[in-house]
């Protein structure tokens, strides 16, 4: 029987009513504050941060949940023998092949010039070069082919950034699913960032990296590099085919991963309808400096999402009680939980389907609540999916 992720932990809550999440640590529990206003010309204020009811009976219903503080892995992530099992696959790209994402590194004792930074944070404008060209480490893809696809079949298609931490537990959940019946075949095509330049340290990150440029930069940019470069080396080198229905295809991250994810979709919804995001990235921390979006990823809360038409995008969200900068003041633009928060909150105002799930006592992104919501994210996420022939 199918454990729903939504119900362990809850028995805690029975009773409470709706919970409201605290700025402060759990010790002195009290309401967030009210969203401030945008400046002048930005947008509408912004709705007050939601309560989050305890409860949900399904997977797939819209609305703002809380799950923990304690967390099991569901069993659609435990192995069964019954399950088919796709196909797995890693291959490697490589910087000097990229029109888009050629490689660079931060200039070894780069300091910013305070007068050409207006963003703070080390966000250089044009003229403030930080950067210099260098080659990245080979780019690991890993590439899931469900099983029992006939050759030609236009497969659905999850994109999954930071693919080394993802791609197993991805994996196992649409094993599962997919033999099951919950999902229809849905392959994966799992990448990392290019963001480790040759002879630097590993996992470099944030302003300044490969990774932050390729994944914090609010554009459609990374959207391109991966429809004009990865997939169609992908379905060449595997003589597979992705379905051009966007309802048919998916983007998946955590953190910084997360906050790509989205912008894949907000920029192109004509590629992406459907988005996973744990502990989005929703801070200012793009590099460089973007004078049409000041904020970096902050900005959706602030006025993107509300001060665009509805696109056509159906959101499943988890955020970290304990997430980065949680304790932060909202001033600094890098308080996790507040941009989560008021992004769910922006999200509701405007109709879009959602589901934003708080996870009590959890960290940034923590493998804990993934190994207990992956599959049924994908089942929210892909909900209402028909095959289609494009």
């Amino acid at each position: 029987m199918m454990r729903s992720p939504l119900v362990l932990g809850f028995s805690a809550l029975v009773g409470l009513g709706s919970i409201a999440i605290a700025q402060t640590p759990p010790t002195a529990p009290a309401q967030p504050p009210a969203a401030a206003a945008p400046a002048p010309g930005r947008g509408a204020p912004l709705p007050p941060p939601n309560p989050f009811p305890a409860g949900g009976t399904d997977n797939i219903s819209n609305g703002d949940y809380v799950i923990g503080p304690d967390f099991v892995p569901a069993d659609e992530m435990r192995p069964h023998a019954a399950w088919a099992t796709g196909e797995l696959h890693e291959i490697t790209m490589l910087a000097k092949d990229s029109k888009f994402y050629p490689g660079r590194k931060k200039k070894v004792g780069y300091v910013a010039d305070p007068s050409k930074a207006p963003g703070g944070r080390g966000n250089a404008v044009p003229g403030d070069v930080q950067w210099e060209a260098s080659p990245y480490e080979p780019r690991h893809v890993w590439v899931y082919i469900p099983a029992g696809v006939k050759k030609g079949t236009p497969l659905p298609v999850i994109i999954v950034q930071d693919g080394n931490n993802f791609q197993n537990q991805v994996r196992r959940a649409l094993d599962s699913l997919i033999s099951q019946g919950k999902l229809p075949p849905i392959a994966m095509v799992a990448l990392e960032p290019g963001s480790t330049p040759v002879g630097a340290a590993r996992a470099e990150d944030s302003l300044g990296s490969e990774r932050g440029y390729e994944y914090d930069t609010v554009s459609g940019r990374y959207s391109d590099f991966i429809e004009k470069e990865v997939l169609p080396h992908v379905e060449k080198r595997f003589g597979v085919r992705f379905t051009k229905d966007p309802d048919g295809r998916a983007t998946l991250g955590g953190s910084s991963g997360a906050a790509a994810s989205f912008t894949m979709a907000w920029f192109h919804p004509e590629r992406y309808h459907r988005v996973i995001l744990y502990s989005p990235t929703f801070v200012n921390q793009q590099s460089p400096y973007d004078p049409a979006n000041p904020h970096g990823a902050w900005e959706y809360h602030e006025h993107l999402i509300a001060d665009a038409p509805k696109k056509p995008l159906r959101i499943w969200m988890e955020v970290g009680e304990h997430d980065n900068g949680y304790q932060t003041p909202d001033s600094s633009f890098h308080n996790w939980l507040t941009a989560a928060n008021r992004t769910a909150a922006v999200l509701k105002a405007k109709g879009y389907d959602y589901r934003f799930v708080f996870a009590k006592d959890a960290g940034h992104d923590d493998t804990r609540v993934r190994e207990q919501t992956m599959a049924a994210a994908l089942e929210y996420a892909w909900a209402g999916y028909k095959p289609s022939k494009r």
